[in-house]
């Protein structure tokens, strides 16, 4: 292994001679941030001159900052669509970029009910890359000797489609893990995983999970940190293990691997390593098979320094459920990134979650800021009253901003729908808390909800309602993080008509699997490929409750006039008062239809 060195750095204090360079590294380009924004827009307005998208807005070859930002439009996904629609179909000409587009990254769904597709050039891949090497020379300042250990880390690739031109769909994750950068990565003594690539790599999650979890259980004193993209995914990892731990501690009592994993490169891989160790079983089965699961993650990793995962933004619901599990471990969130680009780092990763920031990194796009207050609807297609977007280092601290971004792989001033707020400069490059992803009602993993996908979801099922002579008067939702895996739950206050002919369990299950089937792609993925959201949950609510939610309201301040009913709630009060007016409730009695999408 190799032997740490303490090199002093301005970032901080480094543990090996490459950690050093990449920390300068850091500090050169948060030190010149205006002068490398500048050089990126050059490179990359110089670079796509010829694109049809740039033709098309009469840029004209111009690098000028005030000609491009009159004459290029801001825009949303859906103003992009046609394009990509084309690039997906097969046309090869430079329509957005010149680099040939090697695949296409798959986003969070729109409000017709498909991913988006994120158009991805291998030089952008590489530019990603990059910056994930930059995480663990920043994270070594703060947890010494990484060198020592390995960390478990649930990591899966997702289901991919062809679009009709033969270009790959899939996530940024999935990209990343399928390319040969990470399947042929060089020996790093600081990244050093318990599994092998071929658990990363098994299309079926549960073989996968079994897998890692296995090698992880193995090789516990080495553990040193724990790890999974989202807070979501190291919960089904510990949910997992308490389905799954008899089986588990079988495989390593008897040297012996379930039968029901079959991947063949796994099975060669594992059946390689192990070995009967009943004394370790046992320690498994006394550690499990109690129902007191507070601690479990030190209990059975008891080296782990810290958890590797994503906890802001939607993912700060499960920080209680994550702090029960591990006793407390710090969280780590270390790197903002997104299918449209990649952003920036957590340079002080030990931090308490609600005081993380990501300082942004300047050679990675072309950023620009659209203050929150302007970020209104109507803002897209080169509207005259687009107001004046605010360069990167021209933020301020304390305001909040919609993220806007040109890329190298062909996004020009494309809004992202992130709202982040200023929190200080690293150097002269900002730091940004994630506040929240805009116009986003629920969020249990991936999927996002917003609030015109559940009035349409609630709309459609409430036409199973009609024949009873029943309708909804009102409505309002939360995403439940309490169970493993989270589920929506949605409130309903039903106007009866006719008592004698009232709604049974089975058709408000019914409307329960309607509204699923109404939900966007990823939500109905969630739920049936990757099994990372529960059955939707309908409860009926006593006749008045939506009033009397008014009155609370109002008692707390809320003008009269100008309450609307929120659609979706947090708020201990709100939720206290919901609960104690259910009648019933009811959940959706099968998955939702879910296949790959096919691109048209």
């Amino acid at each position: 292994m190799a032997t740490a060195i303490s090199l002093s750095t301005p970032v901080g204090t480094a543990a090996c001679e490459k950690h050093a360079k990449d920390l300068n590294f850091i500090e050169d380009m948060t030190k010149n941030a205006k002068d490398i924004q500048d050089k990126v827009f050059v490179d990359i307005l110089t670079l796509n001159a010829e694109t049809q998208y740039l033709r098309r807005h009469h840029l004209n070859g111009s690098t000028d900052r005030e000609t491009f930002k009159s004459k290029i439009p801001v825009i949303t996904y859906e103003d992009l669509q046609p394009d990509i629609q084309r690039i997906a179909n097969g046309d090869r000409s430079p329509i957005l970029s010149v680099y040939p587009i090697s695949e296409f990254l798959t986003s969070s769904g729109t409000s017709s009910g498909e991913r988006k597709l994120m158009p991805m050039t291998q030089v952008e891949l590489d530019r990603r890359i990059f910056l994930h090497n930059l995480l663990i020379p920043v994270i070594s300042i703060y947890v010494p000797s990484l060198d020592k250990g390995k960390g478990l880390y649930f990591l899966f690739v997702k289901a991919e489609t062809k679009t009709p031109g033969g270009i790959s769909a899939r996530t940024a994750l999935t990209s990343y893990y399928k390319s040969d950068r990470f399947k042929m990565r060089p020996y790093d003594p600081y990244d050093v995983h318990t599994s092998p690539n071929e658990a990363i790599l098994c299309s079926d999650t549960s073989q996968s999970m079994y897998t890692h979890m296995l090698c992880g259980l193995y090789q516990r004193n080495e553990v040193l940190r724990i790890g999974a993209m989202f807070a979501t995914g190291l919960l089904r990892a510990i949910r997992f293990l308490q389905l799954n731990w008899q089986q588990l501690a079988h495989d390593i009592a008897t040297g012996t691997l379930n039968p029901k994993i079959t991947d063949p490169s796994i099975r060669d891989y594992m059946l390689q390593i192990l070995k009967p160790n009943p004394e370790f079983s046992r320690f498994i089965t006394d550690e499990c098979s109690g129902t007191n699961w507070e601690g479990i993650i030190r209990r059975i990793w008891p080296n782990t320094k810290y958890l590797d995962v994503i906890v802001t933004g939607s993912m700060a619901q499960y920080i209680p459920t994550l702090d029960y599990y591990s006793g407390g471990l710090p969280l780590a969130s270390t790197i903002y990134g997104s299918s449209e680009c990649y952003f920036g780092i957590n340079l002080k990763p030990m931090c308490k979650p609600s005081e993380v920031s990501y300082t942004f990194m300047p050679n990675l796009a072309y950023f620009e800021f659209l203050p929150h207050e302007s970020t209104s609807s109507t803002l897209s297609g080169g509207d005259n009253s687009t107001p004046r977007l605010v360069d990167l280092v021209d933020v301020e601290v304390g305001k909040e901003y919609e993220l806007v971004v040109t890329t190298y792989g062909g996004l020009y001033r494309y809004r992202v729908g992130d709202i982040l707020r200023v929190t200080g400069f690293h150097n002269s490059a900002p730091q940004f808390h994630f506040v929240r992803r805009k116009n986003i009602l629920l969020s249990i993993d991936s999927d996002k909800t917003d609030e015109a996908d559940l009035q349409k979801a609630v709309e459609n099922a409430s036409e199973l309602l009609q024949v009873y002579k029943t309708s909804v008067v009102d409505y309002t939702s939360y995403g439940d993080t309490k169970s493993m895996p989270g589920h929506y739950v949605i409130y309903w206050e039903l106007l009866v008509k006719d008592p004698e002919n009232v709604p049974s369990d089975e058709v408000m299950k019914q409307c329960c699997l309607a509204m699923e089937e109404s939900l966007n792609s990823v939500y109905r993925q969630g739920r049936v490929a990757d099994n990372s959201i529960g059955a939707l949950e309908i409860r009926v609510v006593k006749s008045g409750t939506f009033e009397e939610l008014m009155d609370l309201a109002i008692s707390r301040g809320a003008s009269i006039n100008q309450y609307k009913v929120p659609r979706c709630v947090n708020f201990t009060p709100i939720m206290k008062l919901l609960d104690s007016k259910v009648l019933s409730s009811h959940f959706s009695p099968a998955c939702p239809h879910w296949t790959p999408e096919r691109r048209r």
